[in-house]
């Protein structure tokens, strides 16, 4: 069976699915392999829970006429998301980058579903499923998709664009992310910026923050559409931002109050401005959006408990958002501050250093107590009256039973997802 009749059988399903828990009535399941686990064993799960069409790539499960065999499952479902994408003909709008993907994907969403009916990646799946998975979402009623892509190592994203064909392109920065995948900063930069070539080979347009000299420079021969800081020359000029600790941004004296904390925030706002101002939707309709969306899943959410102000951001992350998290709280009028953070993945040969200039940049403060989790920190100790260093979390929850934080504190959490940070609110 050739992808335009698996396509065929696709469009009669209600949804599609690769996971049995999931399944809903007449959809079509895909057994994709795991790590861990052959999917193609679930076949008969996938028909009794309702499934109509179960895409298999191991003949031993074959059932009937139903089960439809493919030499590789994860293929089959990226070429049906590529076939789907020229199918329906709809203008789609991709991001990349290294910070702040899934905050700007979500305020590109509610800004541009004000207008149109639009649909967007499901929380993080951008990656060679998720993305797939996104596109196959989009049906004949959505008048613009929106689809979030995340990268570990170079030609990634050049793979997704090609799946995603993207009309517009917004690149939100080249950050010390997934070092060890790129290869260091200048692999990151050619891998986001794969992007950018895509755009330009087929004649598609970028949105561009001027205030990014990367950005500039990569995308000079792509048509765009920018935005800046006290630029002139820029579509969407951004007079002043201010976080303290929601950031509030003016353009040309229309002002924006958000609900997303520290100025690292500010350009995810100003892309989904800009992104809608290029597609017409009212102004008031995009302060709306924007000033409604509240934070959720670890990102920046900024939450009371007792008499604490805490800023959790343990989703993710890396030095560029570890950097600018830190000098974002500092600059916070609030005179009890408490920094937890924890340590940051995929560094590769470089994690010892980066975790060491982190360290270093703290050392030289004196505003915040800080604590300081994981082994890639602990290895980093300096003797430092502001800096107290835990080599688990455990040890650093432990402390906590019999050492409580003042009160009235302001407090940073932030490390990468697999430090689990947000436990440290079960202790304070």
């Amino acid at each position: 069976m050739n992808i335009k009749e698996i396509h065929d059988l696709f469009l009669k399903c209600k949804s599609l699915s690769i996971d049995t828990r999931k399944i809903e009535k007449d959809s079509m399941f895909f057994a994709i392999k795991g790590e861990n686990f052959d999917a193609n064993t679930f076949a008969q799960e996938a028909l009794d829970r309702g499934a109509s069409f179960v895409v298999i790539d191991n003949p031993s499960y074959l059932i009937d006429e139903r089960t439809i065999l493919v030499k590789n499952s994860l293929e089959a479902l990226q070429e049906l998301a590529k076939f789907h994408r020229t199918y329906l003909k709809i203008p789609i709008v991709a991001l990349t980058g290294s910070n702040g993907k899934t905050t700007t994907k979500e305020l590109i969403n509610v800004v541009l579903s004000k207008k149109y009916n639009t649909k967007a990646t499901v929380g993080n799946l951008n990656n060679h499923i998720g993305v797939p998975l996104t596109v196959l979402s989009f049906t004949n009623e959505t008048e613009i998709g929106i689809v979030e892509m995340g990268a570990n190592h170079k030609k990634e994203i050049e793979f997704l664009c090609e799946i995603a064909q993207p009309d517009y392109g917004y690149i939100t920065n080249f950050g010390k992310a997934h070092l060890e995948g790129f290869g260091g900063v200048e692999g990151v930069i050619e891998g986001k910026s794969e992007m950018y070539k895509y755009l330009l080979e087929n004649d598609k347009l970028a949105f561009i923050n001027l205030d990014d000299a990367i950005q500039v420079e990569k995308s000079k021969k792509i048509k765009s559409f920018t935005f800046g800081l006290d630029n002139s020359f820029a579509d969407l000029n951004v007079q002043t931002i201010e976080a303290n600790p929601f950031v509030v941004v003016n353009y040309n004296d229309f002002f924006v109050n958000s609900n997303l904390i520290g100025l690292y925030n500010a350009n995810n706002i100003n892309a989904a401005v800009a992104i809608g101002a290029y597609f017409k939707v009212d102004k008031q309709n995009i302060k709306t959006a924007i000033e409604n969306y509240v934070p959720t899943n670890n990102r920046s959410q900024l939450l009371k408990k007792e008499s604490f102000q805490i800023i959790l951001d343990a989703y993710n992350a890396n030095p560029s958002s570890m950097a600018v998290a830190i000098t974002n709280f500092l600059q916070l009028d609030n005179s009890k501050k408490i920094m937890i953070l924890g340590d940051m993945f995929e560094l590769g040969n470089e994690s010892q250093q980066e975790h060491k200039i982190i360290v270093d940049s703290l050392a030289n403060q004196n505003e915040s107590t800080v604590y300081l989790i994981g082994k890639a920190f602990f290895v980093n100790f300096i003797p430092h009256e502001k800096l107290n260093f835990f080599e688990t979390f455990d040890q650093f929850a432990e402390y906590l039973k019999g050492n409580k934080f003042k009160e009235e504190s302001t407090i940073l959490i932030k490390g990468s997802r697999g430090m689990a940070l947000e436990r440290t609110l079960d202790y304070i």
